[in-house]
């Protein structure tokens, strides 16, 4: 993967992070694409990426990502959909406008992304999607109204853009992670214990890993590793999967 250019969303911290380490550490020309300039310029710097300040809830900003990182290094070669956030609350008291902002970033944007950097791909004839689902984007937990609508629909997307891309030697695949250790799933568990009622130690033991054969957090090394592997010649004959990285939970 010497001097392919990779994009990551959300690339200033937890799994978006580890991702553009570990495609930098591989020789990608990393651009990360995050809402926070400070956090995100910082990360770019230590990583030795470029950096691009960007809302993906906005199209034209979206539109610009790919533009900047074509005009940085001439082209897209590798993009990790990555971005997203996440609002607890039943559905009678879901916000109308929380429900909108989170299926923009998570479903509208990984979309107008791949469209923008899509005619560069066919061109060069080899490209590399890969969407950070979640385990959510197959079976749903309360109070998650729009990350799991989002999440179900990256699934989707990634199905049929696998089927037009393959001709072009172009994969799209998504990883469906159970709770990764990040600062998006610390920044819940009180959100989690509020709605729920309930102390936050137990939401980490009787919410996040209750369904877990393997009773741990899921590390960001561990899913930017099969992000680095998916966007390998390796894995050229992978396309429009969903790989778990769930500890057991969807086995059952």
């Amino acid at each position: 993967m010497q001097n392919k250019v990779a994009v990551v969303t959300g690339g200033a911290s937890g799994i978006g992070r580890a991702v553009a380490e570990k495609l930098a550490s591989v020789g990608c020309k990393v651009v990360i694409a995050d809402f926070n300039p400070e956090t995100g310029s910082v990360a770019a710097e230590q990583i030795g990426a470029s950096f691009v300040q960007a809302d993906l809830s906005d199209a034209e900003q979206c539109r610009s990502v790919i533009a900047q990182a074509a005009e940085l290094h001439g082209s897209v070669d590798i993009l990790v959909n990555n971005a997203g956030f996440q609002h607890i609350s039943p559905i009678e008291e879901f916000p109308v406008e929380q429900w909108n902002k989170l299926i923009g970033v998570m479903l509208t944007a990984p979309f107008l992304l791949m469209r923008y950097a899509w005619p560069m791909m066919k061109q060069n004839g080899w490209g590399r999607v890969i969407n950070i689902a979640s385990v959510h984007a197959m079976v749903a937990s309360p109070f998650k109204a729009g990350y799991i609508s989002a999440k179900h629909g990256v699934i989707g997307l990634t199905k049929t853009a696998a089927l037009e891309g393959g001709e072009f030697g172009i994969t799209v695949n998504a990883i469906c992670p159970a709770y990764v250790r990040t600062p998006l799933v610390e920044n819940q568990i009180a959100d989690q214990a509020r709605t729920r009622g309930i102390r936050e130690d137990q939401v980490v033991t009787d919410v996040m890993l209750k369904n877990a054969a393997i009773k741990k957090l899921i590390e960001p090394e561990e899913v930017a590793n099969l992000v680095a592997f998916l966007a390998s010649d390796q894995a050229s004959s992978i396309t429009g999967s969903s790989l778990t990285i769930d500890s057991g939970w969807t086995a059952q």
